[in-house]
């Protein structure tokens, strides 16, 4: 199955474009949050990506709540934030929202490591994880070479093992990747990646 996905839009016309044009090989698109700018904008961002044809599941990043992306999204589209679905025998499990708390004030949706330890509890089993932040210690760090993702999310990696664990938030780590155990952790980006992965 040849799975297409993607982090951090930030309603960019031109990385939409060009994420509509690589999903005509797609079965499946996967959107791991950030779509718009500070909770604004959400509704004519996600209308950029109206010409993926192929089924699409996404997760709230910390600029969208998971309530406005169920309202904004395409009819057909899943959102998952602590929940999972199955596509094609494949199990997918998704988790929005900054993780730890980010430092950029209210607008942002975010979760502290304890509320999302017990989101993510509801996953025993997936062979994709998809969450907007990303594990620590692994495609997580700023510019400055600080490491700034989730200890519950690195946990919850090192119990499940799914086969991906795709990510975003951080944008000095795009397209950075690395392993947890098993598991193939990828920091996404607006740009796209593209995955082949059997059930």
């Amino acid at each position: 199955m040849n799975i297409l996905a993607f982090s951090d839009l930030h309603h960019s016309k031109a990385k939409a474009d060009a994420l509509v044009s690589m999903s005509q090989e797609a079965d499946l698109v996967i959107g791991a949050g950030d779509f718009c700018n500070m909770r604004e904008g959400l509704y004519n961002a996600m209308r950029m990506l109206d010409g993926i044809r192929c089924p699409m599941v996404v997760v709230p990043g910390n600029a969208e709540s998971a309530g406005e992306l169920r309202n904004a999204t395409r009819a057909g589209a899943i959102v998952l934030h602590g929940e999972g679905t199955e596509f094609g025998g494949l199990r997918l499990f998704g988790l929005g929202y900054g993780v730890p708390v980010t430092p950029f004030g209210p607008w942002s949706c975010d979760l502290d490591e304890a509320a999302a330890a017990d989101m993510l509890q509801r996953c025993q089993a997936a062979d994709i994880l998809v969450t907007h932040s990303p594990p620590k210690g692994v495609a997580d760090a700023t510019s400055n070479g600080m490491s700034v993702g989730s200890e519950s999310i690195r946990e919850a990696i090192e119990r499940i093992q799914p086969k991906l664990a795709l990510c975003g938030h951080i944008h000095d780590s795009w397209g950075r990747s690395g392993q947890i155990g098993k598991t193939l952790v990828s920091n996404l980006g607006p740009s796209g990646r593209v995955f082949e992965i059997e059930p």
